[in-house]
């Protein structure tokens, strides 16, 4: 890509992000979600691969239709109540319309299809920017309107999203497309608690962008996008596939890596609110989860693959590793004994 068409694009997701976030009138949430929408595309396609084209135009349907929504949603909103403020949502057909159009915005079940079929069709540092800074002014609006939004709805589609993106990760072979139901298994959990701990929300989205960032920059340099080329990497970066596997195993949740606190958190707040069977369905559906995570730290350091004389060998750049991972590997896995001082901020 053109270098000042880098510039330009990256500097309108920045904008984009920022004019949602801090904004309080409904046209101009509108207008940076739009401004996102239109900037991320160029980086979509960039390839000019037919998958590539295939998952830009499908991102920018379903954007449109969801951000038609939500002008939609304010409209309506603005007609019965005479205000514009994103805060003040008090007609049900709104929050309705909003719901189902945050929730398509980002990804949750049952607005879920685009997501994996566009992660699959985006370059890996695209498919970052898709997994990460794309579902924070979605996210920003939802907490903002949290309070006005039915929590059984919320609840219901967020246990819907964890069962989906667990249940579909397990047979997936394409490391995107598994990180991409792992992604939508992720927002069930930010999604079931927003109402009650919208700070604890906050926290579990800013670690799941520590521990993504982490995976997708370490796939990236070592040029893996299959399960057949990560069983491969291994003898070509061992370092790097060691810490990949330690950044999997925490972002599955498992003890004692950083990726634990959110969902330890979450199940306590749960609990906290007397919803135990919600809480216990959230863990039981968590090992859906666990299952594609450790098969993909089974595949990445712990087996070696058999020396077939038939089998396929991928060419293999020598890159520099990023110095963003060795900076993130230790932060997306040693940060539960800092839980204490993380709770006093809630």
């Amino acid at each position: 890509m053109n270098p000042y068409a880098k510039l330009i694009t990256l500097t309108s997701l920045a904008l984009g992000t920022t004019v949602t976030i801090s904004s309080n009138h409904w046209a101009m949430a509108w207008t940076g979600l739009e401004i996102n929408t239109i900037a991320i595309i160029p980086m979509i396609s960039k390839s000019h691969h037919p998958r590539a084209i295939e998952a830009a135009i499908k991102y920018f349907l379903v954007q449109a239709a969801a951000s038609a929504s939500i002008l939609f949603s304010s409209l309506i909103n603005a007609w019965t109540s005479g205000q514009w403020d994103i805060t003040q949502l008090t007609n049900t057909t709104s929050c309705l319309l909003l719901t189902a159009a945050i929730a398509m915005k980002l990804g949750l079940t049952p607005f879920h299809f685009w997501f994996p079929e566009v992660l699959q069709g985006s370059p890996l540092t695209t498919g970052l920017l898709l997994s990460t800074v794309m579902k924070l002014p979605p996210i920003a609006i939802l907490l903002l309107t949290s309070n006005s939004l039915n929590p059984s709805l919320l609840t219901l589609m967020a246990i819907m999203s964890m069962a989906l993106g667990g249940w579909m990760g397990l047979n997936q072979t394409q490391i995107r497309k598994i990180l991409a139901f792992s992604s939508i298994s992720h927002l069930g959990w930010m999604t079931i608690i927003i109402i009650y701990a919208p700070k604890l929300t906050l926290l579990t989205f800013f670690l799941y962008i520590l521990l993504t960032s982490t995976i997708f920059l370490s796939l990236n340099t070592s040029n893996t996008t299959k399960l057949s080329t990560l069983m491969s990497a291994w003898t070509k970066t061992p370092m790097l596939n060691a810490t990949l596997m330690l950044a999997l195993l925490s972002l599955a949740g498992l003890p004692p890596f950083t990726g634990f606190l959110p969902k330890w958190l979450i199940i306590q707040e749960l609990t906290k609110q007397e919803m135990t069977p919600t809480a216990l369905a959230t863990a039981l559906l968590s090992l859906l989860s666990l299952f594609f995570y450790l098969r993909l730290t089974y595949f990445s350091s712990i087996t070696l693959p058999p020396n077939s004389i038939n089998q396929t060998k991928h060419w293999f750049i020598n890159k520099n590793t990023h110095v963003l991972i060795a900076i993130l590997t230790p932060l997306s896995t040693l940060l539960l004994p800092l839980s204490p001082l993380i709770l006093s901020t809630l």
